[in-house]
């Protein structure tokens, strides 16, 4: 059952009345009604103005359409592309050789020099000749020769990475 047109619907009631009315959905007995409407009541009329004017808004920026081919443009054009090859393929093993030797050489530095920091001749019994107490770990840390040595294997490890990086470039801008 439809509700008189003449009762007070609210701005919902309203809203539908009018856009209906706007698409030209509206009944010719409730299109005459809301015109009325819109003439007489302030309420209407400026519902209507408004609506109307996004309506025109809505109409003059319509979007583009894609062709009828874009789908198949797109995949044509993705086809162009060769498909990653699997990591066995573009992993580089001189690269990982090089960052494992670079960690195996920190690791053997460290132990060359923590041995040679040891006093073998200070136990004579059958213990270990380390007294792992009383080692001076601050001696390790606070020694220029360590701190070089770690600063030369930070800059050559810095200098692989920038090495592969670059060939990584490359070989991107080769393909491209």
């Amino acid at each position: 059952m439809k509700e008189n047109i003449n009762t007070p619907l609210g701005d919902g009631g309203i809203d539908d009345r009018l856009w209906e009315f706007i698409d030209g959905q509206s009944s010719i007995e409730e299109g005459s009604a809301i015109e009325k409407l819109i003439e007489t009541n302030k309420q209407w009329k400026e519902k209507y103005h408004e609506l109307l004017e996004l309506h025109q808004l809505v109409q003059a920026s319509a979007l583009e359409e894609p062709s009828l081919r874009f789908t198949k443009n797109v995949m044509e054009e993705i086809a162009k592309y060769q498909i990653a090859p699997a990591a066995k393929n573009y992993i580089n093993n001189k690269i990982i050789w090089g960052i494992g030797i670079f960690f195996i050489t920190l690791i053997i530095g460290f132990l060359i020099y923590g041995f040679g920091q040891v006093d073998w001749n200070a136990g004579s019994d059958n213990k270990l000749p380390i007294d792992i107490s009383k080692v001076d770990y601050g001696k390790f840390f606070n020694n220029t020769y360590v701190n070089v040595f770690m600063m030369v294997n930070v800059v050559l490890g810095l200098m692989l990475l920038d090495r592969y990086l670059a060939a990584k470039k490359k070989k991107l801008q080769k393909e491209a």
